[in-house]
Parts: structure tokens; C-alpha cells; sequence
């Protein structure tokens, strides 16, 4: 994006803002045709700011800027939709979503399938919402040209069976094996077919499709952990323990 370019009304989401100086904001955005960038909300902070109810996450919004390389300014913001009514894991859940895409998905690379993908989960989000962040997730890795192989055993080339046991190499993709008893990741080929259809009527199906993405996933995200994960990973052990988390 060029220094002088001016953009209106672009379709984007609040990924993430922290305060900058006393009265201004700046904004990680995720547009549907600039990608991800950053922006300089000035006076955002301001009591009588029109922007401070306006540029909140997981709401549909039109933002115009002007500027580019890494931090542009914000001339512009305007609702495009209601507040996303999130609580609890479901929020957990979106919040998960912005921390992905602030860390895999590289600025200024137009990603509109992406951002159409997650405006959907965001409107699916429920209490029990891993289903919709298994298909985020897969189609997170596709757009980041790293899109799981789900249709054929890599080693000889056969579609895959749904009555069969595969271990999924994630960087080659499912070799079909005898049982379970061996060493690697199993998922059953029926998983993977729930997975490529993005339709998962069992549980267990779920879960082996879970194990598979979050490897690949923590194969970009390398050794530097999701703060979400952490923060649900103690919600979980607090639910079960009976502790009170603040």
C-alpha cells in the first residue's frame, strides 16, 4: 500500500488495540480486501470521541484510513452492524481467532475468502464451538498456503477409506496403517472425511480433527504459546478443581 493512498469504507474487524500517547489508540485490523494492518485511531480515547463505542472487536465495521507501510491513520469508522453478543467460551472462542490471525496472517496480504470464513464463525460462536473453530482453522492454514491433505494416502496415492486408520505426517499428509498401536498422530479416515466436508457428527471424529490442526497450527506458531490457550487450559483446570480464576 502505497504512503499517500487514501481508502474508504473498507469491510474490517478490531483484531486487537492497545493505547497510544494519552488520547489516541492504535489498531491491528483485519480487512476484507487490505489484509491485515495497522492504524492510528487519533483521540480515540477522548470522552467525546464518536470512535471510542464504535471500534470495538468482533463487530462489523467500515474504516477509512489514509497512509500505508506500517501504521496508518484512521480518518474514518462506522458500525456496519450490531455487537456481536459473545460470553464466555464463546468469547474465549473469538479471542482465539484474533490471536491466530495477529500471528500467522502477514500484513497487507488481502486474505477475503479468510475474512469471509471468519465473519461466519464469529456469527456461529456458541458455548460449544469447537466444530466452527476446527473449519476456521483449517481454512486459516489453506489461506496460509499450508492446507492439510484430506482426500488420499500420500504413500500410495488411494482415496481415503472411511473404515481406515491413518497417521497423519503434517507435512505430508495421511499414510494408511494397520492400528492405532504404533507411534504418530491417528485419526481415523471417517475424521477426515468429516474434516474435508466440514460436517462432524461425532465426537470422537472432533477430536482426532482437533489433534491434526493444532499440530499443524503449532508447526507456524513455533515455541512461543497462545496466550488464549493458556487462559482456557486454566478455566478448564479451574471448572474441574472447583477454583475460582479472577
Amino acid at each position: 500500500m502505497k504512503n499517500s493512498e487514501r481508502v474508504s469504507l473498507a469491510p474490517a474487524y478490531v483484531l486487537h488495540h492497545h493505547d497510544w500517547r494519552e488520547t489516541s489508540r492504535v489498531l491491528e485490523i483485519f480487512s476484507r480486501d487490505y489484509g491485515r494492518l495497522g492504524l492510528v485511531a487519533r483521540g480515540a480515547r477522548r470522552a467525546r470521541s464518536p470512535w471510542r463505542t464504535v471500534l470495538q472487536p468482533f463487530r462489523l465495521l467500515l474504516l477509512s484510513w489514509v497512509g500505508g507501510g506500517e501504521l496508518a491513520t484512521l480518518t474514518g469508522a462506522e458500525a456496519a452492524g450490531g455487537t456481536q453478543p459473545l460470553s464466555g467460551a464463546a468469547l474465549m472462542s473469538a479471542y482465539y481467532m484474533n490471536e491466530l490471525l495477529l500471528r500467522l496472517l502477514p500484513r497487507h496480504d488481502a486474505q477475503a475468502e479468510l475474512f469471509d470464513h471468519y465473519a461466519e464463525a464469529l456469527r456461529r460462536l456458541s458455548p460449544a464451538s469447537s466444530a466452527v473453530l476446527r473449519i476456521f482453522e483449517k481454512q486459516l492454514l489453506l489461506a496460509l498456503g499450508y492446507g492439510l491433505t484430506l482426500d488420499k494416502d500420500v504413500a500410495s496415492g488411494e482415496p481415503v477409506q472411511a473404515d481406515a486408520v491413518y497417521r497423519y505426517e503434517i507435512e505430508r499428509g495421511p499414510v494408511r496403517v494397520v492400528s492405532t498401536a504404533g507411534a504418530g498422530m491417528h485419526i481415523s479416515g471417517a475424521a477426515l472425511e468429516a474434516l474435508a466436508h466440514e460436517d462432524f457428527s461425532q465426537a470422537e471424529q472432533l477430536q482426532q480433527a482437533r489433534n491434526v490442526l493444532r499440530a499443524a497450527l503449532d508447526r507456524l506458531l513455533g515455541e512461543r504459546p497462545l496466550r488464549t490457550r493458556r487462559v482456557m487450559q486454566a478455566v478448564v483446570r479451574g471448572a474441574r478443581t472447583g477454583t475460582h480464576h479472577e
